[in-house]
């Protein structure tokens, strides 16, 4: 892969390493994304399990009722 960008013309920019405080920062904003990241995907999980949980009770009533007919 190096090879292929070298040949089209890209080359790597030095970058320099970050201080402590701004690595810090920076880890402690990821955290807080990745766990609102989380808890907005357990939620719609949630919600997915509700949604079929109710249509299949849904279910079950109607086949209840079909058989009493």
């Amino acid at each position: 892969m190096r090879t292929k960008m070298r040949l089209l013309g890209f080359r790597g920019a030095s970058v320099k390493p970050l201080n402590e405080e701004a690595a810090a920062e920076l880890g402690a904003e990821l955290l807080g994304e990745a766990l609102v990241f989380g808890v907005g995907g357990l939620c719609l999980y949630l919600e997915y399990l509700r949604q079929a949980g109710q249509g299949r009770r849904r279910e079950e009533h109607l086949d209840r009722a079909l058989e009493e007919l």
